[in-house]
């Protein structure tokens, strides 16, 4: 079997059934095996409000109390992960849609004793992930994860750098609206960690652009090879911006 690539979908595009459609027709055509991983933040602000709840955030977070918590399970577990999961089937792509609960996938524990069921990972049972990938079946995991007394909420950047380590991954791929960083008019096809921090430092990468980079940084450090930022064109051609470790 090829070693893996996994998709991270972030929760502004998620629900964009355009944006869907041509994932879906992208992943069909990728030679390598895919995991998806997707959030959702948008639409359980939504629920949240609907439901008279204010969100809160703590260092970039959502707190999740426990009726926050059931919202975040009805949201990614049930809306999202099955629209997801119903466009990809529906494209031809044998996808199977789970959560962190399932199996066992992804345990946890509260990332912090004020930040009630909001989580951190502590372990991933690879296996499930790559046993799917050897049937030919496309996984698509919310970010709710197994604690011992509750389920969790944890951050699906977090949870795709764990999967993607655990299954050895040669990529992850943060999808965002655009190609990659440039660096005046240009995109830049590869960057160093260093030189990525040099950037952020001297302002030739700013505002939205600054978390999406730190985040493809994190994932190196969590044992992946690559990381790369780009849109759906950047996936077809295995453009976008691509940031490796020092050696």
């Amino acid at each position: 079997m090829q070693t893996p690539v996994l998709i991270k979908v972030g929760g502004h595009q998620i629900n964009d059934a355009e944006f869907l459609t041509e994932l879906a027709a992208t992943i069909r055509e990728l030679a390598a095996p895919v995991i998806v991983v997707h959030g959702g933040g948008v639409e359980i602000t939504q629920m949240q409000q609907v439901m008279g709840v204010q969100p809160r955030y703590v260092n970039g977070l959502r707190f999740t109390d426990e009726t926050s918590l059931s919202t975040v399970e009805m949201v990614l577990c049930g809306v999202v992960n099955k629209r997801v999961v119903r466009v990809l089937l529906n494209a031809g792509v044998d996808a199977l849609g789970m959560s962190g609960v399932d199996r066992g996938l992804i345990r946890a524990r509260p990332i912090a004793e004020d930040m009630g069921y909001t989580g951190e990972i502590v372990s991933v049972r690879g296996e499930i992930i790559r046993e799917l990938l050897a049937q030919g079946v496309t996984p698509v995991i919310s970010p709710v994860c197994l604690g011992e007394d509750s389920n969790f909420n944890v951050n699906a950047d977090h949870v795709a750098g764990a999967v993607a380590a655990a299954v050895g991954a040669s990529q992850i791929v943060f999808l965002t609206n655009v190609e990659g960083v440039l660096i005046g008019e240009e995109r830049a096809e590869r960057l160093a960690e260093a030189h990525a921090n040099d950037l952020i430092n001297n302002g030739t990468i700013f505002g939205g652009m600054i978390p999406k980079v730190k985040t493809a940084l994190e994932v190196l450090n969590a044992g992946v090879p690559q990381a790369a930022i780009t849109n759906l064109t950047g996936l077809r051609s295995h453009g976008g911006t691509v940031f490796v470790r020092e050696a």
